[in-house]
This record gives structure tokens, sequence and C-alpha cells, in this order.
């Protein structure tokens, strides 16, 4: 069995991973800001190293000896009031992690990109060969295009032994993105409305988590491969939970032209008073009319990697998310 290394293995896709290679009989090494809090990685077994992606020197440690690694962390947020940390994490972090793999050599790694780097497809479904130019939507599409392009490929283009993997839009039990939030707003019956026309590939976290260890085992060095689940719109999506749930479906359904007018009056509103992340300009452009798409054909045709439908999907996350409702651990 082999030796991994995962960054972001306290996250919600890197703590599946973690859970998943474990299960496999891999032995784990996790980078951790705080080993304290990450109580549940050791009572798995995982070797735990106190470090960041940004502190290039607590890499060396963790990442000696290892047959591996995966680096799934990154910064996640969109229409956050702050975003000095994007470009370091996303960026500066992603560069440190793949350098520190050249320099000790570790025979392969995966690094996890996302869709946002194709932005807005504009109802195109795009394969590996795709490239988008800019401008951005967020800061986070801006600093994984970055990190993909400026830093991931350049290097793997230049011999190193890396596998990039592109995930869609992730769900599943664990998540806490806004996706989540907007989940259980509908399960409190509080989400009033869903944008229109804007559409994700929506992936389960395990089968995502599967994904990237296919691509360890079987991804070719200086390839890269897109982790897509099905096409669905926001509309169709929160149908489905709403269905499964037996809650009322959101009533209102925005156009891209609203939503547009709203980020731009927003522009200048955020100035004067503090604006709810969801209503953010960068939030609401995120939101109007666009679609993130990317095709999952290659992945499936040389890793066998699958996906499974939405309704199966959201019927085990609704089981988690109703549990921790009940238990009163889910957001206010």
């Amino acid at each position: 069995m082999a030796r991994y290394l995962v960054t972001g293995a306290t996250g919600f896709l890197g703590s599946e991973l973690t859970k998943q290679l474990i299960g496999r009989g891999h032995q784990v090494v996790a980078l951790v800001r705080s080993p304290a809090r990450a109580s549940v990685l050791r009572t798995l077994g995982v070797e735990l190293h106190e470090g960041d992606i940004t502190d290039r020197e607590s890499l060396w440690a963790p990442m000696t000896g290892v047959d591996g690694l995966f680096h799934c962390a990154a910064w996640y947020k969109v229409g956050a009031a702050d975003s000095a940390c994007a470009e370091p994490t996303n960026v500066g972090g992603t560069r440190n992690v793949l350098e520190a793999m050249r320099e000790l050599g570790v025979p392969k790694g995966v690094y996890t990109s996302t869709v946002a780097v194709f932005s807005d497809t504009r109802g195109a479904v795009p394969d590996e060969r795709y490239r988008y130019e800019g401008p951005h939507l967020s800061e986070y599409d801006r600093t994984k295009w970055l990190a993909h392009y400026q830093v991931a490929l350049p290097m793997m283009s230049a011999g190193l032994p890396l596998v990039i993997v592109v995930p869609g839009a992730i769900y599943g039990p664990g998540d806490t993105s806004a996706l989540h939030t907007a989940m259980v707003d509908l399960l409190r019956k509080r989400l009033y409305f869903t944008p229109r026309r804007t559409a994700f590939c929506w992936a389960y976290v395990e089968d995502t988590a599967r994904g990237h260890i296919l691509a360890m085992e079987h991804g070719r060095p200086g390839e890269t491969y897109i982790l897509a689940g099905p096409r669905h719109t926001f509309e169709e999506a929160f149908d489905v939970i709403a269905t499964l749930a037996h809650v009322r479906r959101p009533l209102l359904h925005p156009g891209p032209r609203l939503l547009r007018a709203t980020a731009w009056l927003m522009q200048g509103l955020q100035r004067i008073v503090d604006v709810p992340p969801v209503l953010t300009p960068e939030a609401l452009r995120v939101m109007a009319g666009v679609t993130y798409f990317g095709s999952s054909q290659k992945a499936e045709r040389e890793l066998e990697f699958s996906a499974r439908p939405l309704v199966e999907g959201m019927e085990q996350t609704l089981e988690y998310e109703i549990r921790e409702l009940q238990r009163g651990k889910a957001p206010t």
C-alpha cells in the first residue's frame, strides 16, 4: 500500500478523499494548520503535520518519502468581503506544493482545479482542450485560473509527473459552501428564489473523491481530466431537493438581466453598508444565468470515472442534512 500526502484533508473534499484512501489500506499524511482541531483525522490513523501551503518550509517534512500527493487545499469563497488570502493560497500555495514535489522527487501528484477556470461557458460543454482567457466572474475563478494555467500546466509541461483533475460543483454530506447554505434554507422554508438559467455540473463528493484516486492510479502524468457530474439548472436541482424533502419549492426565479442590474446597484451600495455575501456584486454575477460546464467523457473513458444521478446523490445528502437539523447542528 502507498503513502500519500493530502493537502486540505480537513476540508469537504479532502476529508472524503482521506477516508477513501484509508479505506483502501493506504497511509495518509495530512498538512493541517492546527493538529488540535484535526482530531477526527487522528482517530482515522492519519499522520498529522502542522503547517500551511503558504509556508514553503512546512511542506518538506510531511512530503518527504511519500509515494504521491493530492493537492486539494484552496481558498474557496464567493462574495467574501475580504479576499486577500485568495491569491497567496490558490496561486502561491499551489506553486509551493508543486515546487516541493519537484525538489523532493515525489513520483506522482494530483492537483485539484475547477471548471470555474472555464468561467461562463454560455451553455457549451467544453473538454480539456478548452482555454478561457478572461475576464473572470469572481476572485476564486481568477486565482484558480492562475494556479491552473500559470503554475500547474507549465510545471507539468516541463516534466513534473502531475495529473490535473477538474471537478464541477461538489455536493454531499459535510459541505459548508453556499450550496449547502441554500439547501438548509430550503429545508427551513427560507429559500424564496433560485436564479433562472444558471446551471452547474453536479457531482456527489464520494464520486469526486473517487475520481481523484482513479487519477492517481490510472491517470497519465501530463494529462488533465474533467470530473463533472450531470448538468442541471438551479431550478431543476432545488425542485429535486424540494420534492425529496416534501417542502415548498422556491417561488421566484430572477433572470440574468435583473441579477446583473442588481449587481451594478450593489456595487455602490456595498461602499456604504455591509451587504450579505449572497447579495454582493460578485455573488450576483456568478448567479446571473451562467453555466459552469465541462465534459467528463475523457475521465469516463480513461479512468472509468462515473458520477451518480442528482436524485440519488441528493437523497443521501438530505438524510445527513435532515439529521443535522434535528440535532440542531445546521446553521441558522
